[in-house]
């Protein structure tokens, strides 16, 4: 169990690690750096000297301050540490939006304490903005000082703003089914937010996103930003999330109840 003092010190080190990635990712976005392709011929998964750069950069200064800790990183993978805590890393989540231009990717860092995610940072450095969640509350961290974050309090799916990255991620036609019937009941739906929508979430702007095909380090850095704002994210089947997998992030636990009754019969 971390003490308080504990998760001070480590969620101002997480501030420093985005600080650190940030240092590499800036300089290469909307620079027309080279892309390279992970998935072969038929499928696009993008990576870029950013995002191996950035978690190389991540990964040493854990090494040097934190030696015992373990780390899992999408790019170079899982280090075991003598320590239960680990560092779960996306360094930059939303690869395809960081080569288009568009502002909405974001450096993913969570520390797990090998039960689940006590801490989670999402850093935008170009934007400015930093949404820190741990045990005590979830903060906007930007250009105006530090805010509070709280989520909304709709409860019900025909008021809601639903947020999703790309409908293609829906896989299986049960999948794709529940995410149209859902679509079709909101009020709004927007697309192409990556891990900025969840951010959104804990802010109180957006009520709703759904997901899938995520890995952990896709969710585990979101998980405290939402839960400390007063919002629920969970699998489909309402449970754990931290392993990825199909995704909902809810603002309220009435919201949560009403996407959970039509997503839990696709999962």
């Amino acid at each position: 169990m971390l003490s308080p003092k504990d998760i001070d010190e480590l969620s101002t080190f997480a501030l420093r690690l985005a600080d650190a990635a940030s240092a590499v990712t800036l300089p290469h976005f909307r620079s027309g750096l080279a892309v390279d392709n992970k998935r072969g011929e038929y499928t696009f998964d993008p990576v870029t000297a950013a995002d191996r750069d950035a978690e190389a950069a991540i990964r040493e200064l854990i090494k040097s301050h934190y030696p015992s800790h373990g780390i899992f990183g999408e790019e170079h993978g899982r280090e075991e540490g003598e320590s239960p805590l680990t560092w779960v890393i996306d360094p930059i989540d939303g690869t395809r939006s960081f080569i288009s231009g568009v502002p909405l990717w974001g450096t993913l860092i969570a520390l797990n304490d090998g039960t689940r995610p006590v801490i989670g940072l999402m850093d935008q450095p170009y934007i400015g903005e930093r949404f820190l969640g741990r045990p005590g509350g979830s903060e906007l961290i930007g250009k105006h000082g530090r805010r509070i974050l709280r989520t909304s309090q709709c409860t019900k799916l025909e008021d809601a703003l639903l947020g999703n990255t790309d409908p293609g991620m829906f896989k299986e036609e049960r999948a794709r089914a529940a995410f149209r019937e859902i679509s079709s009941r909101v009020r709004l739906r927007r697309f192409g937010g990556d891990c900025y929508f969840y951010c959104l979430l804990a802010a109180g702007c957006i009520d709703l996103v759904i997901e899938a095909s995520l890995q952990p380090y896709d969710i585990q850095a979101l998980m405290p930003v939402i839960e400390h704002a007063g919002g629920i994210v969970t699998t489909w089947t309402g449970d754990d999330p931290q392993m990825g997998g199909s995704v909902v992030a809810a603002a309220t636990p009435e919201l949560h109840a009403a996407a959970l009754e039509i997503l839990s019969k696709a999962a």
